[in-house]
């Protein structure tokens, strides 16, 4: 026969057990604190008389007393209450700044809706060999946020296998065949009519843009990341209707004090390498634009993907070119304006005489638009002071520095579904001219 002291022993462990369970679990202070008291009220309780009947009977109504606090300390503030007294940015994702944490607060309202995330490197290495250049682009994403519970999970669907159909179920088949990719988890922090808050810091301070794997890779150096040197860069970190804009200061530290040719000229200390890294989460393009199939006999760049709801005789690999959207005003008339001209935006660090060559060089593009029937298609003008050239709103042509002659290139910001350019690129290295 089991005595009574064997239950009240049994009992004991099991409320430590979750006491323990609704620490971990309850992420809130209170809730903590609340468990805390629990685990050693249980604990003196029972210690100072397992069969007393009366330490046991105040035992239990204490329990019945504290445990509907835990449950309610479980309701999460409203976002005004968690965020009273920090800066807000209002915008595309409303954003809040807390100076004495050094902390991002980010809004999510946009729950399993799909927008465009992307990375990019406006303060750079100087580098040309590893090639960690100013104005550098990350990857381009397609992400959607999804709640359960407390967490959200920043997910990329995975555009490269679809089934271009109106059958929902083929195109379910086609999702569940292929991984997703979650890139980042939040925990909601406090929320209000529908809308959740999330500190985003430690998504914003991390390596990003993957420069220190490159070093790695390019035999320069073993460095990672250091969060102690690093921090959010508010004054690029800035919102609008659609499109919000963070940047952080990040730091690699060298590892071994080892540093190659190749990183060792352009940095003013070898056991730190600081950069700055950038987050651009924008609303993706309405539906309008005509997509246009790749032809290998023409110059222009593609993206692909498989179409699974291709029919059986045809190839289910299909291809895309990638280019701006450009409409005529008239489509009837031989020469049109545009609906929304194609400007690009050249450096204003860019000195004379080369930025005013730059400038005509660059519009000379137009004449192949007004070839095809277009007027003031092309268009390029100095960037505004006040702007931000990671800002994907702008086209932009960057006068970039390095330590040695290095080359230009081109790279875009591409809408994966359907080939638009969002935003173009241009990389002009500053020694070819010397």
């Amino acid at each position: 026969m089991v005595d009574a002291e064997s239950i009240a022993r049994y009992v004991f462990c099991k409320l430590r057990s979750v006491t323990h369970n609704l620490i971990t679990i309850f992420m809130t202070g209170e809730a903590q604190l609340v468990c805390i008291i629990i685990s050693i009220y249980v604990h003196s309780c029972l210690n100072c008389s397992l069969l007393k009947p009366t330490a046991m009977r105040h035992l239990i109504a204490f329990l019945l007393f504290v445990f509907p606090i835990v449950a309610y300390s479980q309701t999460l503030p409203s976002i005004e209450d968690k965020t009273k007294g920090l800066k807000k940015y209002e915008g595309y994702m409303n954003f809040y700044w807390d100076e004495n944490a050094g902390k991002i607060w980010l809004e999510i309202d946009k729950l399993d809706s799909e927008i465009l995330y992307v990375t990019s490197l406006p303060a750079a290495l100087g580098s040309n060999d590893v090639g960690l250049d100013r104005g550098l682009l990350g990857e381009t994403h397609i992400i959607k946020f999804s709640r359960t519970g407390r967490k959200i999970l920043m997910i990329q669907p995975n555009y490269d296998y679809r089934a271009i159909t109106s059958d929902k179920n083929e195109k379910k088949a086609v999702e569940q065949s292929f991984a997703q990719s979650a890139l980042w988890g939040f925990v909601v922090e406090a929320e209000s009519n529908g809308h959740a808050l999330v500190d985003a810091t430690d998504f914003l301070l991390r390596d990003a843009m993957k420069a220190g794997s490159r070093i790695r890779q390019m035999k320069q150096g073993n460095y990672s990341f250091d969060k102690s040197r690093s921090a959010i860069y508010l004054p690029m970190s800035k919102n609008f209707p659609q499109n919000t804009e963070l940047e952080a200061t990040i730091t690699l530290v060298s590892n071994d004090g080892d540093a190659g040719n190749y990183v060792r000229p352009v940095v003013p200390s070898t056991d730190a390498i600081t950069l700055r890294m950038h987050h651009s989460f924008v609303q993706l393009p309405d539906n309008n634009f005509q997509t246009r199939l790749f032809d290998p006999r023409s110059s222009f760049i593609n993206i692909s993907y498989f179409d699974y709801s291709t029919p059986v005789a045809e190839p289910i690999d299909k291809y895309l070119i990638i280019r701006h959207r450009l409409q005529k005003k008239d489509p009837t008339a031989a020469m049109s304006e545009p609906v929304k001209p194609i400007i690009y935006y050249l450096d204003n660090g860019t000195p004379e005489p080369i930025r005013s060559a730059l400038m005509e060089g660059a519009q000379w593009w137009n004449q192949a638009f007004e070839a095809a029937g277009y007027i003031n298609a092309f268009q390029v003008k100095l960037l505004p002071e006040d702007a931000d050239p990671m800002d994907v709103r702008y086209n932009v042509i960057n006068w970039v520095h390095r330590s040695t002659r290095g080359w230009s290139y081109g790279a875009s910001v591409v809408d994966p579904r359907t080939g638009e350019i969002i935003k173009g690129q241009v990389s002009l290295g500053s020694l070819r001219v010397r």
